[in-house]
């Protein structure tokens, strides 16, 4: 979407009236060799490469196309509008900085988290939690107070067992946001904080504190948190069975395939990655 189109009768309903219609069309009212058009044009064409996603740079030359000027109403040059399924939103008329005209018209165009967020919806409905995380932290990242990213996130993060972080980021969503998502996911935390209260890793935690030098037990119950989606406890545990005997059993396997399992972008990634590294080389 970077290339110029120079609107012509021929084009004109495909581009103001049809394009329109999925993206904003930025049309540009210009005059050869008017120096105030010749002053704005590079400052538009950077303005569309910035947005060049979800914007269509379009051009009237206003001398050979003066019937299409006319119909826009066009008395000054420059003028810019924005188009919107066949309708101008917004516009101006005459020289402005490129940082004027961004912000402007930004309020009209997709932002690049509202893209991250939809993606993530779809990944999410697909049950592609982990790669959801990823697309989603980055939306959050752009925009930390929208609540319908943080809930999305929240959700990931409960599904690929980051318990504690769903927590905390729920703790910021404000009464007017808690909808049905938002007790969806308070109920599977209250699961999954069942989950990790099993018979079996009690026994296991039970037999740990009889025997805190144990591996075996250390790994166990590593294995048995790591099922029950407390992760983090999981990776905590194991690796202090590494820090012991770097060749114990299969723990060097399991800390890894705990490790590679968690999304690009996840804070537990990086952070044992690091450990894993250290202690390897």
């Amino acid at each position: 979407m970077n290339s110029v189109i120079n609107i012509t009768p021929e084009n004109f309903q495909q581009v103001i009236l049809q394009d329109s219609q999925t993206n904003v069309v930025m049309v540009e009212f210009w005059a050869e060799g008017y120096e105030p058009s010749q002053q704005l044009a590079p400052v538009l064409q950077n303005v569309a490469a910035k947005f060049s996603d979800s914007l269509i740079h379009a051009r009237v030359d206003c001398q050979t196309q003066q019937e299409i000027a006319g119909q826009f109403g066009i008395q000054n040059l420059p003028t810019v509008m924005l188009i919107k399924e066949g309708q101008p939103i917004d516009g101006f008329a005459g020289v402005q900085t490129e940082a004027e005209i961004i912000a402007s018209f930004e309020k009209h165009l997709p932002k690049p988290e509202d893209g991250l967020y939809q993606q993530g919806v779809e990944l999410v409905t697909a049950g592609d939690y982990q790669q959801a995380y990823t697309v989603l932290k980055q939306a959050h990242e752009l925009d930390a107070t929208r609540a319908d990213i943080k809930l999305l996130l929240a959700d990931c993060q409960v599904e690929l067992g980051q318990i504690k972080p769903a927590k905390a980021l729920l703790e910021t969503i404000g009464l007017v946001d808690q909808d049905a998502l938002y007790n969806s996911i308070l109920g599977k935390i209250e699961l999954a904080e069942q989950a990790a209260e099993s018979p079996e890793i009690k026994a296991l935690q039970a037999e740990l504190a009889a025997n805190p030098d144990d591996l075996e037990l250390k790994v166990k119950l590593a294995v048995q948190l790591h099922q029950a989606n407390q992760t983090e406890e999981a990776l905590e545990l194991i690796v202090s069975v590494l820090l012991k005997d770097l060749n114990f059993g299969e723990a060097k396997k399991l800390t890894l395939d705990m490790i590679n399992a968690l999304p690009d972008g996840d804070p537990l990634k990086s952070k044992y990655r690091r450990k894993i590294y250290s202690l390897l080389y």
